[in-house]
């Protein structure tokens, strides 16, 4: 395993800085994936609202439109996947997971503030995820938290990131993916690891970027400050599966 880094803010929280692609084939396999992978798209365009915010670049800069290797997330790592992506990768990877889980479903991030801009486009104002499973996996929650979308702004991050996942989508995430152990490949500044501690979730998170580590290791840290006690983790997981 090629982790430059590794930092245990408590037993079950353990956060990798490296690349998921070499370390998470050798964490065995959880209960769920959630993950937020660079997106694929043309980021070209853009206009005069391109000339007054530099977030097209940061995305150019921190790779975040090249793609992803999708079989990283497939039914042999976890019994769920919660996966976010661009509306072109939407062809290539619902056929995919659906040859992986046994129920795929499309939802959705409906932007109550999108960015002002079209580029012989819609808008865009909705960012699709994608949560397949298998067996045991199913969504959880109550009628209200089942809803296949979900409002929220974009707010201006205060961490230098340019995709960063308000909390309320990740909140809710945790809520329908059950009890279930959470492992973020894509971590970035842990927006899923702070959802995942405050709902008392075991949670590994691996990230690549030596500055958003750091980030999300002092805000999933703050978190658990007052989070719930996590469970300790249970004699199954010695087999390698992580439930």
């Amino acid at each position: 395993m090629s982790a430059l880094r590794v930092e245990t803010p408590s037993q079950n929280v353990t956060l990798y800085l490296g690349d998921c692609a070499e370390i998470l084939p050798t964490l065995g396999r959880f209960g769920v994936l959630i993950a937020d992978p660079p997106y694929e798209f043309n980021t070209s365009g853009g206009g005069k609202f391109r000339n007054a915010r530099n977030m097209l670049e940061m995305i150019e800069e921190h790779g975040l439109a090249d793609g992803f290797d999708h079989t990283l997330l497939s039914r042999f790592r976890a019994d769920s996947v919660v996966c976010f992506c661009h509306n072109d990768q939407l062809p290539k990877l619902l056929p995919w997971f659906a040859s992986q889980f046994e129920r795929v479903v499309l939802c959705a991030w409906h932007k109550d503030n999108p960015m002002p801009v079209a580029n012989r486009h819609y808008q865009p104002d909705t960012e699709f995820y994608i949560h397949a499973w298998s067996g045991h996996a199913f969504p959880r929650g109550t009628l209200a938290d089942k809803k296949r979308y979900v409002f929220a702004p974009v707010g201006k991050s205060e961490f230098e990131h340019p995709t960063v996942k308000p909390l309320k989508i990740m909140r809710k995430i945790i809520v329908n993916v059950g009890p279930l152990s959470i492992c973020d490949p894509f971590m970035g500044t842990g927006s899923t690891g702070v959802a995942a501690v405050e709902a008392g979730r075991r949670f590994v998170g691996i990230e690549r970027e030596p500055k958003f580590f750091e980030i999300a290791v002092q805000r999933i840290s703050e978190a658990l400050l007052s989070a719930p006690a996590i469970p300790l983790v249970p004699a199954d997981e010695k087999r390698g599966v992580l439930l």
